[in-house]
């Protein structure tokens, strides 16, 4: 237990050093770009960050009062958008990193959104589903001045689905008094979501894994694959490379990892997974999340938190290739290191991007009225993840700069020019 709290406490550090990992790569993908320091200046946090107090009443009778965020980065070249977490460890921080890392993404697949983010202080895994519902009404009417289908428009993040985003639809239509499905993303089917969204992130990450595997010449089956993180992500993501025959040959949950190098079964692991994605504690011969990261691979894939990759373990990863699936696992520090290995890493921004442009095509979708069947939006998410690759790994070759500087460096050009177009900076 002493090594996990470590382990824990050296994970939180790094995801409270996310707002400066975000600054600090701005700034240099900035001065590639050769904009002024002013563009940096303007870009470098939020336009837009309101704290609230939500008192929610719970199934005890006492009243308890949890904190939560919502971080606007910049709305210049439209309404923003981003998920909500519920997690423990949310901070101020993540929250404007956050925001600030979706308004690349929106940058490099040419979304018409800024970025946004959004969290609560909580630990969902404590709380009843009656107390989650209340939770989740609170907010909307704590932010619900700020936010909207013209404004800002939120989804769900880590520890929230489906069903927290219907009862956020629903008390937000409450407050306006109209039907509004464009006011939020990730929503159940019989309230306006789109087809393919809840395997958006996660299928979009595959086909980022398809080109890179074509790129490297390391075909797809039988391709040695550990995927740090089963919730929502990672586990549709093992069996979409289960599926494609990959060996899955490590996974890890919050409490563990489990690791095989002839293939774990997966399809066993899925079906007895809990609801949180746990599934570690059904074995004895579990080993930490830090060890499962340094086991042998072809492709690394971190799909829970941030700043799981750091300057203290870099240098002990044994595979050729990590796709960031989750926010930030990667710092800069260890970006540099990997870089020195010849260790390809392909950037968050770039490879995570499938959940939000699905949540484009859901907004699209509620606006018009009129929806569409998942091949189609398959097709045109992997139309979009498929051309952003091409982007930034353009971009790298040219510039001679990493594929995360690149990603920035494509992020960055259209906020900064429809900023410079609104006149907000000059450049």
């Amino acid at each position: 237990m002493a090594v996990k709290s470590a382990e824990g406490s050296r994970n939180q550090m790094e995801k409270d050093n996310s707002l400066k990992e975000f600054q600090e790569t701005l700034r240099e993908a900035i001065e590639v770009l050769g904009y002024p320091h002013q563009v940096y200046d303007f870009l470098k946090t939020p336009m837009r960050f309101l704290e609230v107090s939500i008192p929610i009443l719970m199934d005890n009778g006492e009243t308890k009062t949890f904190q939560g965020y919502r971080a606007q980065h910049n709305d210049a070249a439209g309404p923003t958008k981003g998920g909500i977490r519920f997690h423990p460890d949310v901070t101020p921080e993540e929250v404007k990193a956050l925001a600030g890392w979706m308004s690349l993404k929106c940058g490099i697949t040419g979304l018409p959104y800024g970025g946004a983010k959004g969290g609560i202080i909580c630990d969902p895994r404590q709380l009843s589903l009656t107390e989650l519902e209340r939770l989740s009404r609170g907010y909307v009417r704590a932010v619900s001045q700020i936010v909207g289908p013209t404004k800002d428009i939120p989804a769900p993040d880590m520890y929230t689905n489906s069903q927290i985003m219907a009862w956020m639809l629903d008390e937000y239509d409450h407050i306006r008094e109209f039907d509004s499905p464009g006011f939020i993303t990730g929503k159940p089917l019989a309230l306006g979501g789109s087809m393919g969204r809840e395997t958006a992130t996660s299928k979009g990450v595959l086909y980022t894994l398809e080109l890179v595997s074509e790129l490297k010449k390391i075909p797809v089956k039988d391709m040695r694959v550990i995927v740090q993180g089963f919730g929502n992500v990672g586990s549709y993501l093992c069996q979409y490379l289960h599926e494609a025959g990959a060996k899955v040959v490590g996974i890890a949950d919050v409490l563990g990892g489990l690791y095989e190098p002839d293939g774990l079964d997966i399809p066993y692991l899925l079906e007895n997974r809990d609801s949180f994605g746990i599934v570690s504690n059904l074995f004895t011969n579990s080993i930490s999340n830090q060890e499962l990261l340094e086991k042998e691979c072809d492709v690394l894939i971190p799909a829970a938190i941030s700043g799981v990759i750091n300057k203290s373990n870099a240098s002990n990863l044994k595979c050729k290739i990590v796709i960031e699936a989750a926010n930030g696992p990667t710092t800069k520090e260890a970006i540099n290191i990997l870089d020195d290995h010849n260790i390809l890493v392909v950037p968050d921004i770039l490879a995570n991007s499938g959940g939000v442009i699905v949540s484009y095509f859901e907004w699209c979708q509620n606006n018009q009225g009129y929806y569409w069947e998942e091949e189609l939006v398959d097709k045109r998410l992997k139309d979009k993840i498929t051309s952003s690759f091409l982007n930034v790994y353009n971009t790298s070759k040219k510039l001679g700069v990493n594929m995360k500087i690149a990603a920035y460096i494509e992020g960055i050009r259209k906020m900064a020019e429809a900023s410079r177009l609104r006149g907000w900076v000059r450049f």
